[in-house]
This record gives C-alpha cells, structure tokens and sequence, in this order.
C-alpha cells in the first residue's frame, strides 16, 4: 500500500515541476462600471462554452489594465475570453440580431465578426516558463 501511494506521488511530481504562471492583462475597458472577467479554457471541445472554463476571475471593472495571475497551470494550450459587464448582469449582453452590446476579447485578438471565436485562432501554448497574454477588450 505504501508503495503504491509512493508511486502515485511520483508520479505527479513533474507535472508540479512543470506547472507554469499563466498572467492575463485585461486592457481596453472604457468605464469601470459593472465588472471585467476573463476565462481560460484548456480544450477546444470546450471553447468557448459557458462553464467550461479551467479557471477564471471577475472583479469590479477599472479602465487601464487590470493583470491576474494563475498559479501552477499544467503545460499545454490555453485560450482566454473576457468580458466588460457593464450592467453586471454575469452575461454578455446582445442586441436584437445578436451582437454583443458589450465589450469583450479574446486572446490573439481572434474575435471573429459573425460569430464565436475559433480556438485555432485564440490559443496559445503554455510551456514551463510563466507567460503573460494581453487581452484587449473592444466595444
């Protein structure tokens, strides 16, 4: 038994080692009314699907940037949403044909006009070393 958790413990050890500083910096906000928050997403399955997301943040909303940073993430590729809720409703609010009425981004500025955006487009790699992805939030 002993052995087997000592395995198991091993066995994890260089993921931790691995784990990198992932730093997202929120720009572009031109109130600080309502609230801004940022997603990340690990998989395209999951991109960009409410309640997806691996990790994420909402604080009360504040021009210039806003920078938060998550902890120990496994290397891999991510993709990051985020979003100016003005009304601080926790939605991205539309017009009647479907626009966004809202400011949002999308790392690698990968919003697309007609529609969500594409993982292909949005996501990066996160190696071991920290990295810092700006996401400028557009109206």
């Amino acid at each position: 038994m002993i052995r087997t958790i000592a395995i198991a413990v091993a066995a994890c050890l260089p993921l931790a080692a691995n784990a990198a500083d992932l730093t997202i910096k929120l720009s572009g906000a031109h109130n600080a009314e309502g609230a801004l928050s940022a997603a990340i997403y690990a998989g395209k399955e999951a991109f960009p699907k409410e309640g997806q997301q691996v990790a994420g943040f909402r604080q009360k909303a504040a021009t210039g940037t806003v920078s938060v940073t998550f902890h120990d993430l496994p290397p891999g590729r991510y993709a990051v949403t985020a979003l100016h809720d003005e009304n601080n409703n926790g939605k991205l609010d539309r017009d009647a044909t479907g626009i966004p009425s809202e400011g949002y981004g999308v790392s690698n500025d990968a919003r697309e006009l007609l529609s969500p955006p594409y993982w292909d487009k949005a996501s990066f790699e996160l190696g071991s070393e920290p990295k810092t992805v700006t996401v400028k939030i557009e109206y």
